[in-house]
C-alpha cells in the first residue's frame, strides 16, 4: 500500500506518519521511486501501536522507543513486553520517599503484596511505576488520616485482580504480538474512565439500597 492508504486504513495523518518515520517509530518502506514507497500489513499494526502509546497514551517520543525496542527485543518474552508497554504510560504523581508517612506505606503496601501472594508485584517493588503510585497514595490517606490499612486495602487489591483478568481475556483476543501490545496500551488508557464511572454508578445503586427511606 502507499501512504495515502496506510494513513486512510492507521487512522493518522499522513505528516504524522511522515514525521514517525524521520524519529524512526516506523521502519522505512520500500522504496518503488525516488519519491515514493510502498508499505504493508506490519507497518499499519506498527502505526497503530505508536498511535496507541503516543495519541492516546500520552507517552513521549523517548519512551515510545523503548517500548518498540522491547517488542523487537526477541530475548523478552511476551509478559516482559506487556511490561514495558503498560509501564511506560503516564502512572501519575509520586512521593519523594523521604516522608514518614511514605515510609509506613511502603510497609504496608508491602504487607499487602505479601497476603495476596503478588510474588511479581513485590520482586519488581520501586521498580514498578504502578507500585510507586500506590505508595503514594497510601501516604496521602495516611496523612489524611483515613483508612488504609492492610484489611483496607485487600477488597480492593481482589477486585483489582479480577480486573487483571478480564484485561488479559480481552488482549487475548488479539492474534499477534503487536496487536496485543497496541490493546494493552489503549486499553489500559480508555478503560479506566470505564472503571471509575462504573465505581461511581456502583456507590449511587449501593447507597440508594442502604440508606434510602422506603415507607409502606
Amino acid at each position: 500500500m502507499r501512504l495515502a492508504e496506510l494513513s486512510r486504513r492507521g487512522g493518522v495523518p499522513t505528516a504524522t506518519i511522515k514525521y514517525y518515520l524521520r524519529e524512526g517509530l516506523l521502519p522505512a518502506g520500500r522504496r518503488v521511486t525516488a519519491t515514493q514507497a510502498e508499505y504493508d500489513e506490519t507497518h499499519l499494526r506498527r502505526l497503530r501501536l505508536v498511535r496507541a502509546l503516543i495519541q492516546v497514551g500520552r507517552v513521549p517520543i523517548s519512551s515510545a522507543r523503548e517500548v518498540l525496542a522491547a517488542l523487537e527485543d526477541e530475548e523478552l518474552d511476551h509478559n516482559s513486553r506487556l511490561g514495558t508497554a503498560v509501564w511506560a504510560l503516564p502512572h501519575g504523581p509520586e512521593g519523594t520517599g523521604d516522608e514518614p508517612a511514605e515510609g509506613a506505606a511502603r510497609r504496608t503496601v508491602d504487607a499487602l503484596l505479601a497476603r495476596l501472594g503478588w510474588e511479581a508485584a513485590r520482586a519488581y517493588g520501586d521498580e514498578s511505576p504502578a507500585h510507586r503510585m500506590l505508595v503514594t497514595a497510601v501516604a496521602s490517606l495516611t496523612r489524611l488520616g483515613y483508612p488504609c490499612a492492610v484489611e483496607d486495602l485487600a477488597p480492593y487489591a481482589r477486585s483489582g485482580h479480577q480486573l487483571a483478568v478480564a484485561d488479559l481475556d480481552l488482549l487475548e483476543r488479539y492474534e499477534s504480538p503487536d496487536e496485543q501490545l497496541e490493546a494493552a496500551v489503549a486499553l489500559t488508557v480508555l478503560y479506566e474512565p470505564v472503571l471509575l464511572a462504573l465505581r461511581r454508578l456502583a456507590h449511587g445503586e449501593e447507597s440508594n439500597r442502604r440508606y434510602t427511606r422506603r415507607d409502606g
